[in-house]
């Protein structure tokens, strides 16, 4: 793979940290790829993939974050939370859809269930497929909109009791914003906006393509470019489009690494609150959560993250509480058996002194 371009001139770093990442840029086959890395709010950010690069900086176009948006998700609640306006253990089908008649486990969903992956809820709602299938590479999400979403939550059968079982679940993560929405009677993407979205100066944060030429074009695996992807009403669980410059931003408040960390104390609170691990599953329980990232121990402490992909491009969000480290990594090809994307963010996050 080509480099073909330099680390960005208002990240600065070091120059070791500069060689890291360039070395780790070279094990990832894609046509962009972005590695950023914060230490104490001091930034090093490398961009270089196969493609030449266009007129908009790599760092500074919108990534599609697809499973990375639930992060915002987390922090949201648990800001909503802070503020009294609703609470965990809050039964979402009495918030959504008050009086509707919903199976027993159904009606004993919470908000920290669908938050966490213990819901009991499928990946994806059982009558996704057959309208998907036709369009699995190019747009399986766009004809399944939010009111459907909700209809197929509130006539579910949950495969398991609510808070018994883990299961990855992009249907529950989506039911939780549209719950939230109908407790706060505000549209998700305004609620974002004014509690996590606004107060952290995420301005090039976005659920939605952006302007002109701003947005990264995602890849096939063989190379062949995608549109952009629309999440239809699934947009909590994976719609987010965003810079890895604003990534970092978001990553420096978690570990309060940034010289301007937030202040307002429900978003201080919210802040630690995501970060505090709840859960344990896997054999032997070896496999612990908070709220919304994963966590795992390394030499040099618990690690924290949260990977996404959509259809042509991958993204992975890490830091480490009480270090001040936070690592972003974006590319544009689509996810493969042999991909090492993942494992080279990670790398980067959980290796570093």
């Amino acid at each position: 793979m080509t480099d073909l371009s330099v680390p960005t001139v208002d990240a600065p770093g070091s120059p070791a940290t500069a060689r890291l990442l360039a070395e780790a840029a070279g094990r990832i086959d894609a046509p962009d790829v972005v590695l950023a890395l914060s230490r104490g709010g001091v930034r090093t950010v490398h961009t270089g993939g196969s493609a030449e690069a266009g007129p908009v900086a790599r760092e500074r176009l919108h990534y599609e974050l697809g499973s990375a948006s639930k992060p915002f998700a987390g922090l949201l609640l648990a800001r909503l939370v802070a503020q009294g306006r609703v609470r965990y253990e809050d039964r979402a089908a009495d918030l959504l859809a008050p009086g509707f008649p919903v199976h027993p486990a159904v009606r004993r969903i919470t908000l920290r269930h669908l938050l966490t992956h213990t819901s009991g809820l499928p990946g994806l709602p059982a009558d996704f497929y057959p309208q998907a299938v036709p369009r699995w590479s190019t747009d399986p999400y766009g004809n399944y909109p939010a009111d459907r979403v909700v209809r197929a939550f509130l006539r579910a059968r949950p495969r398991h009791r609510p808070g018994t079982r883990w299961h990855y679940s992009n249907f529950a993560v989506s039911v939780l914003g549209h719950t939230l929405a109908a407790a706060t009677g505000t549209p998700w993407e305004v609620l974002l906006h004014q509690q996590v979205l606004a107060p952290l100066g995420l301005e090039a944060t976005l659920l939605r393509p952006g302007p002109d030429s701003t947005d990264a074009t995602g890849h096939r695996r063989d190379g062949t470019p995608l549109p952009a992807l629309d999440t239809g009403g699934f947009t909590a669980a994976g719609a987010l489009r965003s810079t890895p410059l604003d990534l970092l931003t978001f990553l420096e408040a978690h570990v309060g690494g940034a010289p301007d960390s937030p202040t307002d104390p429900t978003l201080a609170a919210a802040l630690t609150e995501v970060t505090r691990p709840v859960l344990r599953r896997g054999w032997r329980h070896a496999h612990t959560h908070t709220l919304t990232w994963f966590q795992h121990p390394t030499p040099y402490g618990p690690v924290l993250f949260h990977a996404g992909a959509t259809l042509g491009q991958q993204a992975f969000l890490g830091f480490r509480p009480g270090t001040g480290l936070a690592v972003v990594a974006t590319a544009t090809r689509r996810v493969h058996r042999a991909d090492t994307f993942v494992a080279t963010a990670y790398g980067l996050l959980t290796e570093t002194p």
